[in-house]
């Protein structure tokens, strides 16, 4: 079998699918390897490492993707590179299922059989797998560095002849794997911190890290058979800001987290928050490639809002990317490795498997995963009424 690895082609994507100590541990168990030319220049992995370790470097991509039996990426290929991707061929990314539709029917028409990296189950045995915790873990850190860098004021509490300098006050909204990396980081800095998740269940978690657990009633809450936090009533929410205003009215720095798997993020501070800040604060927004729960952030861009800066970094992996392919490089290991029998040469595709059942989204020309059928024809169904 021969894996393919094709250089990202999103903007601002530094981050690579292999990098070459997973490239010399596939090799070695029998798999060719072939990378484009200039994969790894964003995260610091040059050609000759590759070499190294084992690999075939290309520069000719078509060639590439077309001769491989496996095509691993970072992220969702474009349509036009799924016409090259040969019949029967594996396809691992990130995929965005439920909302690439037109990305999914081309898969499957190409009798491509794709596996989505986000649709990895959250359980027990596919942890080593998980890349939405691995890089989500990266982008809590990365969002503290930023707003600290951003900040007019320093984190720490400083005693000095001149006077003593009070730690800065950090609100986290959401304590998820990012969040709790985030309350984490900006522990260890200095700051003072403060956090908020609609998942009572968390508090534990977040105290346990040093910080204060913000309590807002919002009546019965939860969160799903996967650990993601229930999707809250317009009533819920509208509770939610009223309870956190008073919060970020006294806060230096704002970070929010709070994603929903598969649809837009919920609009978490609204304008009349943001204005309730002191001017100097940092807001940053970790959804904003998903809607944003700020009010005012923009995808990639820096705004200020009577003197408070939203930053809206769409790939806050991105910005530590050697470790982030690292990270992302060991869950793709880990799922090809899982599923390689080495001795027959041959990548067992048992799609009545607990993992593969989760994440394989089409295989021999259809659509096998049983979430995105149900989405699809739940639509269908909508559409007709």
């Amino acid at each position: 079998m021969q894996i393919a690895v094709p250089a990202e082609t999103w903007a601002n994507e530094k981050r690579v699918a292999l990098i070459p100590d997973s490239v010399k541990k596939l090799t070695q168990a029998g798999i060719d390897v072939a990378v484009e030319s200039g994969l790894g220049k964003g995260s610091g992995f040059s050609d000759a490492e590759y070499t190294d370790a084992g690999a075939t470097v290309s520069g000719d991509r078509q060639a590439l993707i077309g001769s491989a039996d496996m095509v691993v990426r970072v992220r969702k290929p474009g349509l036009d590179e799924v016409s090259q991707l040969k019949k029967g061929a594996i396809q691992i990314s990130y995929l965005d299922p439920y909302n690439e539709t037109e990305l999914v029917d081309t898969l499957a028409r190409q009798d491509v059989t794709a596996i989505s990296m986000e649709m990895i189950p959250r359980t027990t045995r596919a942890q080593k797998m998980d890349v939405l915790s691995s890089q989500a873990n990266l982008a809590g850190y990365a969002m503290v560095i930023l707003a600290a860098q951003k900040l007019d004021r320093i984190l720490p509490m400083m005693m000095t002849p001149a006077g003593t300098l009070k730690p800065a006050k950090v609100f986290v909204i959401g304590a998820g794997v990012a969040g709790l990396q985030a309350i984490a980081t900006a522990k260890r800095l200095g700051a003072k911190v403060e956090a908020f998740d609609t998942r009572p269940v968390v508090a534990e978690q977040v105290q346990s890290l040093g910080a204060k657990f913000v309590e807002i009633d919002l009546g019965e809450m939860g969160q799903t058979k996967d650990g993601y936090a229930v999707e809250l009533t317009a009533e819920q929410l509208e509770m939610q800001r009223q309870g956190m205003k008073d919060v970020i009215s006294q806060s230096d720095i704002v970070i929010t987290t709070a994603q929903l798997f598969g649809r837009p993020a919920p609009r978490i501070v609204t304008a009349d928050m943001v204005a309730a800040m002191k001017p100097g604060g940092v807001i940053v927004d970790m959804a904003v490639d998903s809607g944003g729960n700020v009010e005012g952030s923009v995808s990639d861009q820096t705004v200020e809002v009577n003197g408070v800066s939203i930053i809206g970094v769409a790939n806050l992996p991105s910005e530590v990317s050697k470790d982030a392919s690292r990270m992302y490089s060991a869950n793709m290991f880990n799922l090809v490795s899982e599923y390689w029998d080495e001795e027959n040469k041959v990548f067992n595709l048992d799609l009545e498997d607990d993992i593969l059942k989760g994440c394989v989204i089409t295989h021999e020309g259809s659509i096998v995963n049983e979430t995105i059928k149900n989405l699809r024809n739940s639509s269908n169904e909508n559409k007709e009424n």
